[in-house]
């Protein structure tokens, strides 16, 4: 039986073993899956503290239940952090974190330092899956060489695709199962095995001639999304200019049965993919003498909302005979998007920096993030108000940054003396109510 044949045997008795290193917001639902139709997973992480919760059967992450993580655990899952289990795994899938650098360039360091971590343990037979966003050409030219200078030969010996992740956290219309998921391999075995793994736990496989055109499906859906944020809000500073309610515009234009498909404006872009993925195009780009100039523009539209609403918020506190200085300032919602605990590059944050250095005293209530998590460049000693008559009245203006449901919208109209809308909840004109 070929290397290939006995993978694939194992993945369809359900007797191989999945490794999957991460165990954040992708790779533990991930986890769930595999462990659900009864295949033996283990979970790697760094983070020690992680992986004491998962074996106690604990979740971290607000929307996975802890009676989930339970559930997995009863069923034979285990988190480690001693990545010589990697040995032990037929299947290994790498979910972990591609941020960007202080020069706005990719940083493929967790992703080199896992490889390199697993590297000593690779044996023949196992899959190697990249999950984490990056630009064309990350498989090949860093994956690749790592996993041959163990001797083994690629598409025969060991299996190496990519497929990119596709969460999207507090969407209850879809889950990892119902998410098509696309697939890219080095050969066409390996692009075999990897519909092999992934078939059993997704309902629709879409599978691409590369790992490079796997890699640039997943930055093309995400710079799709960045471009046209970048011009709704591009279209909402013009239509504020105007005296028009961009919002009221959107749902008009809605309603087009064809050739309109709506986006919403902000105060920025947050979540680890939007503001981020399309500066992996533009880097790798220039490697080939192309200037990405759409969609670097939409980037720095994205980037400046935070300061649009600052300016919103100084204006505002303007008409009211007030300063920025001391004034204190409500924060509604910390999480990057709405009815989640994601606060990767959530531009609330972004914010309450900008009126931090400004002398505000700054507040925040955010029904699913109770304290101020610990951030790489964020920090703020803070915990979650409670939205209140007496405590609303208490404040010079609030602001809504992140639309949760959470919220009691009409105690907040009804008892602020000042609110600074930038979701568009309000649609109505109020005296208290400014558009941002």
């Amino acid at each position: 039986m070929s290397t290939i044949e006995n993978l694939e045997k194992k993945i369809n008795d359900t007797s191989a073993t999945i490794g999957i290193v991460g165990l954040g917001y992708v790779g533990l639902p991930l986890m769930l899956r595999y462990n659900e139709i009864g295949y033996n997973v283990i979970g790697f992480d760094i983070d020690e503290n992680k992986v004491n919760l998962l074996n106690d059967g604990k979740s971290y992450i607000e929307h996975i239940s802890s009676t989930k993580i339970t559930t997995a655990t009863k069923r034979g899952f285990k988190a480690t952090s001693d990545f010589s289990n990697i040995s032990g795994c037929d299947v290994i899938i790498l979910c972990v974190p591609t941020p960007l650098n202080k020069y706005r360039e990719p940083d493929l360091s967790f992703v080199i330092n896992t490889t390199e971590m697993i590297q000593p343990y690779l044996r023949k037979g196992q899959l190697i899956s990249l999950e984490s966003t990056t630009y064309p050409g990350t498989t090949e030219e860093e994956l690749l060489p790592r996993i041959e200078t163990k001797g083994f030969t690629v598409g025969q010996d060991i299996f190496l695709v990519y497929s990119p992740e596709r969460e999207d956290p507090g969407n209850p219309n879809f889950e990892t199962r119902t998410i098509p998921k696309v697939i890219g391999g080095h050969t066409q075995f390996c692009l075999r095995a990897g519909e092999a793994i992934y078939s059993k736990a997704i309902d629709k496989i879409v599978p691409v001639s590369s790992t490079k055109a796997a890699e640039m499906t997943k930055l093309l859906e995400n710079i799709h999304r960045a471009v046209n944020i970048g011009l709704v809000n591009e279209m909402k500073i013009v239509a504020d200019k105007m005296d028009i309610d961009i919002f009221e515009v959107i749902d008009a234009a809605a309603t087009k049965p064809f050739g309109f498909t709506p986006y919403y404006p902000g105060p920025g872009l947050g979540g680890h993919c939007i503001p981020i993925d399309p500066f992996y195009l533009t880097w790798k780009a220039r490697e080939y003498g192309i200037n990405t100039r759409f969609i670097e523009l939409s980037g720095e539209i994205n980037r400046a909302m935070p300061e649009y609403v600052l300016n919103k918020i100084i204006d505002a506190l303007n008409s009211q005979k007030k300063s920025i200085l001391e004034s204190k300032i409500l924060i509604l919602g910390i999480a990057y998007k709405k009815n989640v605990d994601d606060m990767r590059e959530s531009p609330s944050v972004e914010l309450m920096e900008l009126l931090k250095q400004k002398g505000a005293v700054i507040s925040y209530s955010d029904p699913h993030v109770p304290t101020f998590p610990k951030m790489r460049k964020h920090h703020f000693t803070l915990t979650s108000e409670k939205i209140t008559k007496e405590n609303l009245l208490s404040f010079d203006a609030v602001v809504i940054a992140t639309n949760h449901d959470g919220f009691d919208y009409d105690l907040v109209k009804n008892n602020s003396r000042l609110i600074i809308d930038t979701r568009g909840v309000y649609r109505t004109s109020e005296p208290n109510i400014i558009k941002a």
